[in-house]
Formats: C-alpha cells, sequence, structure tokens
C-alpha cells in the first residue's frame, strides 16, 4: 500500500475519532439533556450518555434539581370568616424525573436556571394558595397548617404537572392580619385554657387533700399496731438477751481464766526464749565488733595514704601551675615592653619625620616667597625701565592725548555737585523771571575753563585750542592734527561724534 493511501486512512481515522469525542455527551442526574433536530421527538438523556450529530442535532439542558418558591400574598385575602390575612409559605418543586415530564418542561423551561423556573412558577402558585385561603376560616388556617399546605399541594399539583413540575412539599411559614384577630384568639384561647387548668388544678387539688387524709388515717392505725407489736417483740427480746447475757458471762469469765493461765505459760516460754537471745546477740555483737575495729583500721589506714598522695599531687600540680603561670606573666611582660619599645620607636620616627615635612615645608615655603618677592622686584624695576623709556619717547601729541583721556572724568568731577542737588528753590526778583535759573547753570562752563587754564598753566597744553583742532582754520592756518583716539576723545567731550552718529 502507498505512503499517501496510509496517510489518508490515519487522517480519516482521527477526524472519526475526533468526531465520536466530540459527539458523546454525558447528563449528570440533576440535569437532562434534550438532543433534538433529526428525529420528530427529541432524545432525553437522564444520568447517562448518547451521541449527537454536530451541526444536524442541538443540545439542551433542563434542570431536574430541587427548586424552591417562595409563595407570598402579595394583597391581603378573606377567609370564609371575611378576615383579611397574608400568609407567607414556601414550595419545594422539581421536574418530574420521566421522559414525559422532562419533555413538558423543556417545552416552557428549556435552558433557564433554578431561579428563573421559580419567578415562571410563583404567580401560579400564589393564586392556588389565594383559592384555598378562601374556603378556610382563621381558626382552621392557624390551628391546621398542614391540611391547609396539603389543599395547596392537591389544588396546585394539577396546573404543574401540565407544566411536567412536581410540587415535593409545602410549608406555611407565617399568618398574619393586620387587625390582631389572631393575637385575640390566641389570648381567649389562652384564657379558656388558664381557666380550665386553675379548674383542673383545684379538682386535683382536693382529690390530693382527700386521699392523703384516707393514707394519713390508715397509716396511723398501721402505726399503732406497728408500735404495739413492737412493744411486744422487743419485750421478748430483752428477756432473751438477759438470759443469753448471763450465759455469755459464764462462758466469758470461764474463758477469762484459762486465757490469763495460758498467758502467763506462754510469757515464761517467751522470757526463757528473750534470755537465750540476747545471750546470742551478745556474742555475735563482740565478735562484729572486732572485725569492724579491723575494717575501719584499714580503712583509716587507706585514708590517710590515700589523702597524703592527693596531698602530694595537689602540690606538684599547684607548684607546677603556678610556675607555668609565672612563665606566661613573664612572657607577657616581656611581650608588652617589646611592644611599646616598638611603639615609642615607631612614634618618635614619625615625630621625626613630621618635623623633618614642617621644615622642609617651610624652608620650601620660605624660597618660594623669596623668589616670588624678587621676582615681584625685578618685574616693577623691568616695568619702570620701560615706562621710562616711554615716556621719554612720549611727544607732546601723546601728552596731549593723556590728557584729553582725561577731560571726561574733569568735566564729570565739575558736574558732581550741580548733579548732587535734588531740589532747586530759585527766589529772584526783578523783571527777568530766569535770571536765577541762568545764574546756577552758567556756572558749568565757568568751572570747565577754570580747568584749562590750570592745566595750560601747569602743562603748557591750551585744551581750548585742542577743541578747535578739528576746525578748517585749524588744520590751515595752525597745523593741529591729532590721531583717531585722540579725535574721539574731542568729539565725546564736543558732542560732535554723537551728532555725527545720529
Amino acid at each position: 500500500m502507498e505512503p499517501t493511501m496510509l496517510i489518508l486512512i490515519g487522517v480519516a481515522i482521527l477526524l472519526l475519532a475526533i468526531l465520536l469525542f466530540v459527539s458523546y455527551v454525558k447528563a449528570p442526574p440533576s440535569a437532562a439533556f434534550i438532543i433534538s433536530g433529526l428525529s420528530k421527538e427529541p432524545r432525553v438523556l437522564i444520568g447517562s450518555g448518547g451521541f449527537r450529530i454536530p451541526f444536524f442535532e442541538r443540545l439542551d439542558r433542563v434542570y431536574l434539581g430541587q427548586i424552591t418558591v417562595d409563595i407570598k400574598t402579595e394583597e391581603s385575602v378573606p377567609t370564609t370568616d371575611f378576615i383579611n390575612v397574608d400568609v407567607d409559605a414556601v414550595a419545594k418543586i422539581r421536574v418530574m424525573p420521566t421522559n414525559e415530564g422532562t419533555r413538558l418542561a423543556a417545552k416552557n423551561f428549556l435552558n433557564m436556571m433554578p431561579n428563573e423556573i421559580a419567578e415562571q412558577l410563583q404567580d401560579s402558585l400564589q393564586g392556588n394558595m389565594r383559592e384555598i385561603i378562601g374556603t378556610l376560616d382563621l381558626r382552621s388556617l392557624n390551628t391546621d397548617r398542614d391540611g391547609f399546605s396539603d389543599q395547596v399541594m392537591t389544588k396546585a399539583s394539577p396546573d404543574m404537572a401540565k407544566l411536567g413540575i412536581e410540587i415535593i412539599s409545602c410549608n406555611i411559614q407565617n399568618v398574619t392580619d393586620k387587625e390582631g384577630l389572631i393575637k385575640d384568639l390566641g389570648a381567649d384561647n389562652t384564657a379558656k385554657i388558664k381557666k380550665d387548668a386553675s379548674i383542673n388544678r383545684a379538682i386535683a387539688e382536693r382529690d390530693v387533700k382527700i386521699e392523703v387524709s384516707k393514707a394519713d388515717k390508715e397509716a396511723n392505725d398501721a402505726r399503732v399496731d406497728a408500735d404495739t407489736a413492737i412493744a411486744i417483740k422487743n419485750n421478748e427480746l430483752a428477756l432473751k438477751r438477759a438470759a443469753l447475757k448471763q450465759q455469755a458471762d459464764t462462758a466469758q469469765a470461764d474463758a477469762d481464766a484459762a486465757y490469763a493461765i495460758q498467758q502467763q505459760e506462754q510469757q515464761k516460754t517467751i522470757n526463757i526464749k528473750t534470755v537465750e537471745a540476747e545471750i546470742e546477740k551478745t556474742k555475735r555483737e563482740q565478735i562484729l565488733s572486732k572485725e569492724q575495729i579491723e575494717i575501719r583500721q584499714n580503712q583509716l589506714a587507706a585514708e590517710v595514704e590515700k589523702k597524703a598522695d592527693a596531698d602530694k599531687y595537689k602540690v606538684e600540680r599547684d607548684a607546677a601551675a603556678d610556675l607555668e603561670q609565672r612563665k606566661r606573666i613573664a612572657e607577657a611582660q616581656k611581650y608588652e615592653a617589646e611592644q611599646r619599645a616598638l611603639a615609642q620607636n615607631a612614634e618618635s620616627d614619625a615625630v621625626r619625620y613630621r618635623l623633618e615635612q614642617e621644615a622642609a615645608g617651610i624652608k620650601a615655603k620660605g624660597e618660594a616667597e623669596a623668589y616670588a618677592i624678587q621676582k615681584k622686584g625685578e618685574a616693577e624695576a623691568q616695568a619702570m625701565d620701560k615706562k621710562a623709556e616711554a615716556y621719554k619717547k612720549y611727544n607732546n601729541a601723546a601728552v596731549m592725548q593723556m590728557m584729553i583721556e582725561v577731560l571726561p572724568q574733569v568735566v564729570e568731577n565739575v558736574a558732581k555737585p550741580i548733579a548732587s542737588i535734588k531740589d532747586v528753590h530759585v527766589y529772584s526778583g526783578g523783571q527777568d523771571t530766569g535770571a536765577g535759573v541762568a545764574a546756577m547753570s552758567g556756572g558749568v562752563p565757568v568751572a570747565i575753563k577754570q580747568a584749562f587754564d590750570v592745566l595750560k598753566s601747569a602743562t603748557g597744553v591750551d585744551m581750548a585750542d585742542i577743541m578747535r583742532a578739528g576746525t578748517i582754520e585749524a588744520k590751515v592756518n595752525r597745523n593741529i592734527n591729532l590721531n583717531d583716539e585722540a579725535r574721539d576723545a574731542v568729539d565725546n567731550i564736543t558732542g560732535k561724534g554723537t551728532n555725527d552718529k545720529k
């Protein structure tokens, strides 16, 4: 057979096995499996297994377990004696465990949960219970609840059987009325019961007293007869006791005399035996005393010798221990002295090294400071030399350049007194009201001119000529030229550079 054919057969067998595995279903005892689809009547599985053809048959479930249904009258129901009551009951139901009952239940409760089934049946059971309440009176409802529940079951069973439901039990939990008549009915019954009980108790107490009196009389008569018979019997007994006592005293006296004689004979024998035993005991004690003395002497000799050996061993052991201890103490002291010496040497070396390091540091610091001072002096000398050479090279233009550089500071110092004035109050008379302000501001140019005159007299440089260096007259007639830095400084003072930039 070809391998391809074998593979196809294997796949077919595997698919068949999977199909059988998927198709087989098994119903638990608490549920019924309903298989429908191909046949007119569905198959019912209860606690057994079967096959379901996939895609052609469907599987549904019907719950077969016990279901609890609460039955309560939502409104008060009148009894035959026209008393409105409210009844609370509990019914236990289940689906009939037969094929017919399961089919009927499947038509109404297929795939429903127990609480859903209980809700479906609650209205029907309520209606049956209300019908039974209307046929009973209040006393019957309270005194015969078993009969009431049996009537409800009998009334509701045909309706439930049509749905495939079986009523297992129905218990009346509570019966109440809004008017409190049940309580009053109980009070009336209680009073009657108490009354009957009181009458019965009085009759019983009377009968008891009569019977007690009869019993007391009969008991008294019997007691008198008994006391008389007892007295006669006691008298006869006393006479018999006296005669018996006389005979007993005579026999006792004879027995006492014979006992005394026998006791004396026995005492004599005992005394003889006692003396003989004492003599024998004394002999044995003497022998035993000699042996004990010898044993004691041997024990003392052994103890003395043993104690002497023990003392000797102890002395030798203590001496050896003391010698060993002294050796260890000496070795420890020697080791401590060596360690202290080593520690002192190490400390001395550390101190010496620290001092050497400090000295070296001080020396290095001093040398560095001296070298720095030397270099600083040399640098200052060189700077002074270069400055002197530079001053030698300065011409009038350079001097003017330097003076021009300090002109802004001069002007600033001249303007400082005026800038520090915060408030100005001018009191001026006459027709010219601005004369006071003009007089104050007019002092600034005067102060600047005085500063220029001081510079001219001290250095020979006319700052006015420098300020006019940029004019045509100065360039043509007087031939005054400034370098770029001097010209910028003059422009800053005169404000020309600012205007040009604008």
